[in-house]
């Protein structure tokens, strides 16, 4: 805990929780080092499949859901909670409502995590997207999430201050919308204490997956990093967000248009036209706003960018904020029906997802976390120039990760196409196709492997920050950023 300095603003002082932070920075490490290396383990069974083991607790099939949804819940989620928890109090001016709240949040969200990491290898899973874990898991993410839910709208009622920056409405709508999409994608009838069955069917039940899938995208990697951008971008430059009335703009052009995309998954299907249109539509559109909050960020950084040479948290978060820009351009690209045909069902969209994914969300995690563990820890970095070579083994790997992603893509999509001169498929063996992607899976393998060596120097660095001597001084309570 730590005693916000308040001289000059007129906002009484706050003993702020800084012990829950800490233990979701904690978590965010450690499942990330796990998520990531389970995700070279499935990069490495697609490029040699002798790494499947022959065991059916070990294949590809049911390491990748095990992967993504670490990936995403478990280190993407650990961090937005740790972001959340920190600049929450300092921006409301007042300490979490409930401590005992925040400690169920951070206790039943690790043991979700452990439930998933058992089912999954087990073959307990739904097969949904982002949504495979089994009902009574389901069940006791709703509950966690009401009680993250409580506590963070009860903070919001008693703060200190009148003012709710930007940063928090990006939270409300993280908070209030993967509530609802969570619920209604998650209603099923159970058939036994493992297994149950959607209440949806046929198409209905793929329109409520792709409205759940990829507002999963927007509102659980998407808004809640955004607030973290905009809270952690003008800390870590020292400036204030370039422009506040574009951050507005940014938010509820973001909330309107991202929770009708999800049609564009389904393109070419069986789903009225008018409906895959509306998805198509709603997606182009979305490139206005997300790039509008791409440029606020990096205009945020005017008269900081000669720190870029020495900040290796400005490295990181130059490089997420522009890969967040060019994510949400290649999205609404590949939403338009003549590249979609193309791109569909290809490495083309894993490597989108991926150049999002390590990207964006990746980069501006280890940004957070190396700006954030020396405050909370009031400890100084452990070893600055390891953090720079984190970030240029990031960096290469995210390069090497999706241009060959790109580029298999291409070439599948391509060859699936390909008319002969009779009129036939000129490639209709698939596996002819398989076998030429292997050189892109090495190349993926090896360009996911230095993210993850990344990874592990960052938990060494910071595991070792937090052992390390205390400074003189620290900034941890610094002012709330300039609006």
């Amino acid at each position: 805990m730590e005693k916000s300095a308040s001289a000059g603003t007129g906002v009484p002082a706050a003993i702020y929780d800084d012990d829950i932070v800490k233990k979701f920075a904690i978590a965010t490490l450690i499942w990330g080092a796990v998520g990531m290396l389970v995700g070279v383990i499935i990069a490495l069974q697609l490029a040699w499949w002798p790494a499947n083991l022959g065991l059916p607790w070990t294949t590809f099939g049911r390491l990748r859901p095990l992967h993504t949804n670490a990936v995403i819940f478990a280190f993407g989620g650990n961090i937005c909670f740790t972001g959340i928890y920190y600049s929450m109090q300092r921006l409301l001016k007042t300490r979490m409502w409930s401590d005992a709240l925040s400690k169920i949040h951070f206790w039943g969200w690790q043991l979700i995590i452990v439930a998933a990491a058992v089912t999954f290898p087990l073959g307990l899973s739904q097969s949904r997207e982002y949504a495979e874990l089994i009902w009574p898991i389901d069940i006791a993410i709703t509950l966690i999430w009401v009680a993250f839910a409580v506590n963070f709208f009860g903070t919001i009622a008693v703060r200190k201050v009148k003012h709710i920056y930007v940063a928090i409405w990006f939270y409300m709508s993280f908070v209030i919308t993967i509530a609802v999409l969570h619920i209604v994608n998650s209603l099923a009838m159970p058939a036994t204490f493992l297994r149950s069955y959607p209440i949806y069917s046929g198409m209905t039940d793929a329109l409520v997956q792709w409205w759940y899938g990829h507002n999963a995208v927007g509102f659980f990697l998407t808004t809640p990093f955004l607030g973290l951008m905009y809270y952690f971008l003008p800390k870590a430059a020292d400036k204030p967000i370039y422009s506040y009335r574009l951050s507005i703009v940014h938010f509820w052009g973001l909330i309107f248009l991202y929770i009708w995309a999800g049609p564009h998954h389904l393109l070419y299907s069986g789903l009225p036209d008018w409906a895959q249109t509306l998805g198509m539509v709603f997606s182009i559109v979305l490139l206005a706003p997300s790039w509008g909050g791409m440029l606020n960020g990096l205009l945020t950084l005017r008269g900081a960018w000669d720190r870029l040479r020495t900040d290796p948290v400005l490295k990181f978060m130059v490089v997420g904020v522009s890969f967040y820009g060019m994510s949400t351009f290649e999205g609404p690209m590949m939403s338009i029906r003549a590249v979609n045909g193309l791109a569909h069902f290809t490495n083309w969209v894993v490597g989108h997802v991926h150049s999002g994914a390590l990207g964006w969300n990746g980069m501006l995690s280890f940004a957070v976390l190396y700006w954030l563990v020396p405050r909370l820890w009031n400890k100084p970095l452990a070893k600055p120039k390891m953090a720079t070579q984190h970030f240029w083994l990031a960096t290469i790997g995210i390069v090497l990760y999706t241009v060959s992603m790109w580029a298999a893509g291409l070439m599948e999509g391509l060859q699936w196409r390909a008319i002969g001169d009779g009129g036939q498929l000129a490639n209709p063996i698939f596996i002819d196709i398989v076998h030429r992607l292997e050189p892109f899976y090495w190349l993926r393998l090896l360009g996911g492997t230095l993210y993850f060596v990344g990874a592990l120097m960052a938990v060494y660095n910071l595991f070792k920050t937090m052992r390390g001597p205390e400074s003189v001084s620290t900034d941890a309570a610094a002012p709330v950023p300039a609006t």
